[in-house]
């Protein structure tokens, strides 16, 4: 991480996210922490019968799961976690390609970093790099009660 590193703890690593996993969605899935870099985040998750709909492809209700747990978390490393809190308020997904089995990785970027609100761009490929799914992830930041 260098001092332009976007994240709050601006000496965040890989193994700070995995803190975030215990008895979760995430866990449930198969999601796992890949990569964190000064401005974005990498999660994979298998494609298998957990992640899988009756026609053998990827369910996008996964992707979609993927994509918020990976902006949800980036939100939270941005903000001073002691004072605030943040949890998805929209979610949108397009989903462009079919996947049946590997991993898909969900690549989380800011699009906007604001006071109350950020909004997420999060990218989802394939194991051939592929684009799966297009998603853009609304996070609100509420102070600690």
């Amino acid at each position: 991480m260098s001092n332009k590193s976007i994240w709050f703890n601006k000496s965040v690593n890989i193994d700070d996210l995995r803190s975030f996993d215990s008895k979760t969605m995430s866990i449930h899935l198969g999601m796992e922490w890949t990569e964190i870099g000064d401005d974005y985040i990498k999660m994979r998750m298998p494609v298998d019968e957990r992640t899988k709909q009756p026609y053998g492809l990827l369910h996008g209700g996964a992707s979609c799961a993927l994509a918020e747990t990976v902006g949800s978390v980036a939100s939270h490393l941005v903000v001073d976690s002691s004072k605030y809190i943040s949890v998805g308020l929209e979610i949108n997904a397009n989903h462009v390609r079919g996947v049946r089995s590997g991993f898909v990785t969900a690549t989380a970027s800011a699009l906007h970093l604001g006071k109350t609100t950020h909004v997420w761009d999060i990218r989802i490929h394939d194991d051939a790099a592929n684009l799966v799914c297009i998603s853009r992830l609304t996070v609100a930041i509420l102070e600690k009660k």
